[in-house]
């Protein structure tokens, strides 16, 4: 099932692409294996994608323990408390929801600890201005990044938002559009563009509007992985992030 979903997402892929002007090779998949298991990963692997995302410390700790993301880039999706980030600076290889300097300090320290070279974060933008979703405000993004960068022991690549669930992927168009808007400003005031570099936003129900819009990764679970267990609660919890 992994396969034939892949070959479906590489073909949406390729449209989107060739409909914006852009390599299809610009745009990565970040597997969403919340809640599955090693074996899932495992296929997953199989079918060369290399990067997965979770959302829970705990539970990717676990796969971490039972070997699943071997050969892999595990990144961290979730929202990130400041009494997980030790254990989160040691299992993921990337962070992408650094939204405060709380965690972006614990993050520096915890890196600068336990790790031998930078800890690549990407900065949450709260793009929509949804109550229900993590992330910094647009404005607040500029100092914010600037913060990071000046941290030992952290390495800015990029932006990453979580629009509001929808009826119609259209209606997320215009959030995507203000993430590269917001990541274009950021680099007119001097922040490099090596720390700019990277857009994640669009998942399963949208990403072929995010990829118009500039997605550089695109985070897909069910897209990819078929329905999972537990759906339905986190979507009434406003936590689904594939």
């Amino acid at each position: 099932m992994i396969r034939h979903n892949l070959e479906t997402i590489k073909h949406t892929i390729k449209q989107a692409c060739d409909k914006a002007g852009r390599d299809p090779a610009s745009v990565r998949i970040l597997a969403v294996s919340k809640t599955f298991d090693a074996q899932a990963i495992n296929e997953a692997k199989s079918l060369e994608i290399s990067y997965f995302g979770e959302n829970r410390v705990q539970e990717a700790r676990s796969k971490v323990l039972e070997g699943a993301f071997e050969g892999a880039t595990l990144c961290l999706i979730g929202h990130l408390q400041s009494n997980k980030a030790s254990m989160a600076a040691r299992i993921f290889d990337e962070i992408h929801s650094v939204d405060s300097r709380k965690i972006a300090e614990v993050l520096s320290k915890f890196s600068l600890k336990y790790r031998d070279c930078p800890l690549p974060v990407y900065l949450q933008a709260n793009i929509a201005g949804d109550v229900n979703k993590h992330g910094c405000k647009p404005r607040e993004a500029y100092d914010l990044a600037k913060y990071i960068l000046n941290l030992e022991g952290l390495k800015l690549a990029g932006l990453m938002t979580i629009v509001p669930l929808s009826e119609s992927s259209e209606d997320a168009r215009l959030h995507f559009r203000n993430l590269r808007l917001l990541r274009d400003d950021m680099l007119s005031t001097g922040i490099p563009a090596h720390n700019l570099r990277e857009l994640s936003m669009g998942m399963s129900s949208d990403y072929q509007v995010a990829i118009e819009e500039g997605a550089t990764m695109i985070r897909l679970g069910t897209a990819l992985f078929g329905s999972r267990l537990g759906k339905q609660q986190d979507l009434k919890a406003g936590s689904w992030n594939s």
